[in-house]
């Protein structure tokens, strides 16, 4: 595992951009794990700028999405299929036949979430997966005591998340409870993995994902057992790691020796 601690938010977007971006040039092909929320937005921001430019084509990105709620249309505001829309399809050739979203609708949700499963598989499995994590450790909505072998499935959102997101909705609004998130194996499954993180609140989660016990309780924790993962850190969030001087050594010599 990687730690990288960033001088801001802006460095970090432009190191994940610049992974992503040459993992392209390697692969036109390349199929991508993505998040929602505002972590990732400035590397959204650096895709989107890499195609207008510079004419970098996304044409043959396959795109699976962590998760989606249940109960909101597509075009509801807080929606992640309009999340993705406005904040990154709307600003590359990605071919809509290649964007997926876990399902929300239905009458046999578990069998559309196996098909999820299989349609990852199909594509030759994720080769990024770009992540978020929640002030209580979640990953995608894998929320405490979830699974750490658990696939594409429907969850109850903790009382942590929901008041941690009620702000994005209006007063008297009815926020859903339930999402289908990829389950905490299937992210595993990734060949690569690259978690940002920002801000005090987040602190703890990622001491405990980074130091802690490998624990269904901290979800992001499983990432440990990962052979290929980034985090990708500013100073307020790196701020609980015991080990923070070791990390930024090994930064420093990463650097000298090459490296990005």
């Amino acid at each position: 595992m990687r730690v990288i601690e960033c001088q801001s938010t802006d460095e970090a977007a432009d190191l994940v951009a610049h992974e992503i971006l040459a993992a392209l040039a390697d692969k036109p092909d390349l199929v991508l794990g993505l998040a929602t929320g505002s972590t990732p937005i400035g590397v959204y921001e650096r895709l989107i700028a890499a195609h207008r430019e510079r004419g970098v084509s996304f044409a043959r990105v396959t795109t699976f999405n962590l998760d989606e709620y249940v109960g909101l249309a597509a075009d509801h505001p807080q929606s992640y299929r309009h999340f993705m829309r406005e904040n990154l399809f709307h600003g590359l050739d990605v071919d809509p036949a290649n964007i997926h979203f876990p399902p929300v609708d239905g009458d046999d949700l578990p069998a559309a979430c196996a098909a999820y499963e299989q349609a990852i598989r199909d594509a030759g499995g994720i080769d990024i997966q770009i992540l978020g994590i929640g002030s209580n450790g979640h990953i995608g909505f894998n929320e405490p005591t979830s699974s750490l072998a658990s696939r594409t499935r429907l969850k109850t959102l903790a009382d942590k998340t929901l008041s941690d997101n009620a702000r994005f909705y209006a007063e008297g609004e009815e926020q859903p409870q339930l999402a289908t998130t990829m389950g905490i194996g299937t992210i595993l499954d990734a060949k690569r993995i690259i978690l940002q993180s920002f801000g005090h609140k987040k602190a703890q989660a990622v001491r405990e994902a980074v130091e802690g016990a490998v624990s269904s309780f901290w979800p992001a924790s499983a990432l440990q057992m990962h052979p290929s993962v980034t985090f990708y850190l500013d100073r307020d969030s790196a701020s609980r790691l015991t080990m923070r001087d070791y990390y930024r050594r090994v930064r420093e010599n990463e650097l000298r020796l090459g490296g990005h």
